[in-house]
């Protein structure tokens, strides 16, 4: 049996702290909630699929620390294939401390690369590439060009998290079926705010589907000729929006799966990430795909399955500790 989609990221450790508003020097705030999560571009987007229903994989090095181990427990949770998941020996592990304000609803990062280093082509593995319908990637360094050069040999379609502007993304849109950018990729690119013209633009470098989100503002999409705009959910009780566009490529590629147009593919897609914004994390406010069916329908969250996670992930390290030794 393939693999849906298969997530190509080294895995990353999330800190999630929800405060008031960040003190400055010398200052105080009062501490909200606090979580340990799994984290990264691709990987929440990976555990977004797989939690709706797709079947997925991941690629990647963690160090041989706590923080790697509880990554790779949590894709487990998931049901994620981690069998292209390696471990350097002496290495830590990316970690990232994920800042959530809740009088700005701004957010902030205080990040450490972890000292693992790239995969390789061998750990890539082409067969394993060709078992899947899609491959997801962030910015486009060395294992990210070669795994795409692959997929398109291969006839798998290749998705794109273009999230800060980056140069190899930039120069390697033509490897990419699927390009989902952020609005900050978008300031990157262009000066003004055509967003047909421009999603065009970006198509004419290779695409078939061309997507922007804009916050607040929803999105903008472009497949073929049709191009549409979708607005953001409205009364949302937004706690969040950490992992809100890794989570709403997740839903997108599922979306994709079900073959959906574009159109439908975005409304869901949006749906599932305005879910997540209502809870602390990337990771724990992820909804099912029954949780995400009733919410557009009647616009009420059940949250039954979504705060039991989110209590299990409050003490994420020692729960998955306690579970690794029973």
């Amino acid at each position: 049996m393939g693999i849906d989609i298969i997530g190509i990221e080294n895995p990353v450790m999330d800190y999630n702290i929800l405060t008031d508003k960040m003190p400055e020097a010398g200052g105080f705030a009062q501490l909200q909630d606090y979580s340990w999560q799994g984290g990264g571009n691709v990987g929440s987007a990976i555990v977004a699929a797989a939690r709706l229903g797709a079947r997925c994989g991941i690629v990647g090095i963690v160090g041989d620390d706590e923080f790697g181990r509880f990554c790779v427990d949590d894709y487990k949770r998931h049901n994620i294939d981690t069998s292209h998941v390696y471990t350097d020996i002496g290495k830590n592990t990316a970690y990232c401390i994920c800042l959530a304000e809740t009088i700005t609803m701004g957010r902030s990062f205080i990040a450490r690369y972890g000292k693992e280093r790239e995969t390789n082509n061998k750990e890539l593995d082409k067969n394993y590439i060709a078992s899947a319908n899609y491959i997801h990637m962030g910015p486009m360094g060395k294992p990210q060009i070669q795994a795409a050069i692959w997929a398109k040999e291969l006839g798998v379609a290749v998705v794109d998290d273009a999230g800060y502007f980056n140069p190899g993304t930039d120069e390697h849109t033509h490897l990419i079926d699927i390009f989902i950018g952020s609005e900050q990729y978008y300031n990157g690119l262009f000066k003004d705010k055509n967003y047909k013209k421009n999603c065009k633009a970006v198509q004419k470098r290779g695409p078939k589907i061309v997507v922007f989100t804009l916050g607040v503002k929803g999105l903008v999409a472009l497949e073929g000729d049709k191009f549409i705009t979708v607005p953001a959910y409205p009364n949302i009780p937004v706690v969040d929006t950490t992992g809100a566009g890794d989570v709403f490529h997740g839903a997108f590629i599922f979306g994709l799966l079900q073959r959906w147009d574009v159109e439908k593919t975005c409304k869901f897609s949006s749906a599932v990430s305005a879910i997540k914004c209502t809870r602390l994390g990337g990771r724990a406010p992820i909804p099912d795909y029954n949780t995400v069916m009733q919410f557009i329908k009647t616009g009420k969250i059940d949250y039954t399955e979504i705060d039991k996670r989110v209590e299990f992930y409050r003490e994420g390290i020692l729960n998955m500790r306690a579970a690794r030794h029973k």
